[in-house]
């Protein structure tokens, strides 16, 4: 199939799609210059990111995908492989589509496992590793995520793990286990609609959270070892789900690493701590 991008009726916010042989992909293309590429995790969507991006954009060209796990509007084809080794391929069809060779990647959450599996299985596709909090090694995901998978993979699964999140109070609790401040409870109940009202996206998501296993997130550390550039860690010390820990056990295995720790923030940084992310990443770039 050949990659189309089209504008969105959004045009002038940046936003545009783009036609992959997985299915259609929207994303936020903000500013011009060196290409930042930024992986959200699931059941949320480029919004993640906007904070940080809207702050690069005067120096960097920021690619805010909305990628297809569980918080899209656009369902992708149904035969897509949408696991975990299916999504680093669905990166790689958007960076084809859209002419890039080599882009800085910046990952969170589940995202940063995905982000992790990209840099091991194509590391000529990746200029520079950035990853906030996310899953790695034999967190992918972390307790109490870890009973997802199991239950996602049985029939009816994910009608059972959406249920709680039909109640408002429930899964607003839920997401503020991942931020230091509050998120707009608006934006919650925007990510988890689309999953909600339409079964080709719950399948979709269905195919990310089955195949959620820590041998990918394993199997990518290993790999990370020969990688030969650079990998900044901008963590959350005070994440309850991914710790300080295993971004140091990470930072261990690949020569050109750092880490930079972000006070007043949890799992999901780019949201508590958008201008610190913005200045480290623009550090981080500008080291090499």
């Amino acid at each position: 199939m050949s990659a189309a991008v089209t504008t969105s009726a959004a045009a002038t916010e940046g936003r545009a799609t783009v036609e992959i042989a997985q299915g259609r992909v929207a994303y936020r293309d903000l500013g011009a210059g060196e290409p930042i590429v930024f992986v959200h995790g699931l059941l949320v969507d480029g919004r993640l990111w906007v904070g940080v991006a809207e702050r690069l954009a005067s120096d960097y060209r920021c690619l805010v995908v909305d990628w297809p796990m569980g918080s899209h509007k656009i369902a992708m084809n149904a035969e897509a492989d949408l696991s975990p080794p299916g999504m680093v391929e669905v990166i790689v069809a958007f960076l084809d589509a859209l002419g890039l060779d080599r882009v800085t990647v910046v990952g969170n959450d589940s995202g940063g496992a995905i982000s992790q599996m990209l840099t091991a299985a194509h590391p000529d596709r990746v200029e520079r590793l950035i990853l906030t909090n996310c899953d790695m090694f034999e967190h992918f995901p972390p307790f109490p995520f870890s009973l997802m998978p199991p239950i996602a993979r049985i029939p009816g699964g994910m009608n059972l793990l959406a249920a709680p999140f039909r109640i408002g109070a429930l899964r607003r609790a839920t997401y503020s286990l991942l931020v230091a401040h509050e998120i707009a409870p608006e934006l919650v109940d925007d990510w988890l609609t689309p999953m909600a009202t339409d079964s080709a996206v719950k399948c979709d998501a269905r195919k990310l959270t089955a195949g959620m296993n820590k041998h990918h997130t394993l199997a990518a550390a290993q790999g990370m070892r020969t990688f030969e550039r650079p990998l900044r860690l901008a963590w959350a010390s005070e994440d309850r789900f991914f710790r300080l820990a295993d971004a140091e056990r990470l930072a261990a295995m690949v020569a050109d690493s750092r880490i930079e720790t972000i006070a007043d923030a949890k799992t999901f940084v780019p949201l508590d701590q958008p201008a610190r992310v913005a200045e480290l990443i623009a550090e981080f770039i500008a080291d090499r």
